[in-house]
């Protein structure tokens, strides 16, 4: 069944997302705010040019949170500057992340776009005695992680969520104008992530506005002198105007996999459907792998049919192995996670299954680079 509220649909190596014109959200009024995280704001932005199709106007970074994309703005023709991210103000969002968040910096990945490094998703392991850390295991190593996260239910497990970049400074902060845009650069020394990891890692970020695109890069360098295991990915929540495997989990509560790759082909997971599939009625918080790339991208399509307008995420690292798409029924946004592994990729339930996990040796490197596109239907 279509709704024209919300759907979703997954090509061979396209999943369009339909989503209601109510999520309409007008640019936020300008803010005395200046620093979140202890660091300045940084906002990219350039003028629309148009009068016959959208194109990107801003985008609004926290180098004191990881680089977090905070808001990015769109000038939709006949409508102005709109929202892209499900995201509050700047005033509400110091509160949130300076005076409210968690020691881990948690409420990050519930607003804007966060990045999410060196693990996307959730690990689980072994909980200490006191519930804040949990041990697993990589290559006969020990890994200590914060036990960050857990569902709401009696049978919930705590678990280690969405990485450890979530409150990281940013050095070297650069914006400088390109053709057609700005750009700004830095870099966050992240080290052992607060000790919780196994070498020495610097990420260097680039974020890029242009009219036709917003690029989010990330490229994470060993700079220590053990090898270490890496994943990228980021959590941006879709708030828009108006493959062929999914990994099975064991409920919607912890989300935790099962181990199991299963097809999608005649279930509710396949979303290939040329019309689309409804997603007002059906919640997702799901894993789908086994990407099919055409022309060295992988890309969602997210837009809304009564608005004709959208946006591409186009995910553009072989490194991306797989894409976690949460919709929850009752909010107006989609999270659409390009990312390199499966959720819990040390876990025993995977066997021998390769889940993502990049090895990165003394001095190499990996990078990931998701860019967005906004059209017209």
């Amino acid at each position: 069944m279509k709704l024209l509220s919300r759907a979703l649909i997954f090509l061979p190596y396209v999943l369009p997302i339909f989503v209601a014109a109510a999520a309409i959200a007008i640019g936020h009024a300008q803010s005395a705010v200046t620093e979140i995280g202890g660091q300045k704001i940084v906002t990219l932005t350039r003028t629309a040019v148009s009068t016959g199709r959208p194109e990107f106007t801003s985008v609004t970074i926290l180098p004191g949170r990881g680089m977090e994309l905070l808001q990015i703005t769109a000038n939709f023709p006949g409508k102005g500057n709109v929202d892209m991210l499900a995201s509050p103000g700047v005033a509400e969002a110091r509160k949130m992340l300076d005076d409210e968040d968690t020691a881990n910096g948690d409420l990050g990945y519930r607003i804007g776009a966060a990045f999410l490094v060196p693990y996307p998703n959730r690990i689980r392991g072994k909980l200490a005695a006191d519930g804040k850390t949990l041990t697993t295991q990589w290559e006969g190593h020990t890994l200590t992680l914060p036990a960050n996260n857990m569902g709401k239910l009696p049978t919930a497990e705590r678990h280690a969520m969405h990485g450890l970049i979530l409150k990281a400074k940013t050095d070297d902060v650069t914006v400088k104008k390109i053709e057609g845009g700005e750009e700004v650069t830095g870099v966050i020394h992240a080290g052992s992530f607060g000790g919780h990891w196994l070498s020495k890692t610097d990420l260097h970020m680039t974020i890029r506005l242009t009219a036709d695109a917003v690029d989010a890069e990330i490229a994470a360098t060993n700079v220590g002198n053990e090898a270490e295991p890496i994943a990228i990915a980021w959590h941006p929540y879709f708030n828009l105007p108006s493959g062929d495997t999914v990994a099975e989990v064991d409920n919607y509560d912890n989300v935790f996999p099962t181990g199991k790759l299963l097809p999608v082909s005649g279930t509710r997971f396949d979303l290939r459907a040329a019309d689309g599939v409804a997603l007002g009625q059906t919640f997702f918080d799901d894993n789908w792998s086994h990407l099919q790339w055409a022309n060295h991208e992988v890309t969602v399509k997210l837009f809304d049919p009564a608005a004709r307008y959208g946006v591409d995420i186009v995910g553009l690292s072989p490194q991306i192995k797989a894409i976690q798409v949460y919709a929850p029924i009752d909010k107006n946004f989609v999270a659409v996670e390009h990312q390199f592994n499966f959720g819990d990729p040390f876990g025993k339930e995977w066997g021998k299954t390769d889940t993502g996990m990049v090895t990165l040796k003394p001095g190499e490197s990996t990078k990931w680079h998701v860019r967005l596109k906004v059209f017209s239907m």
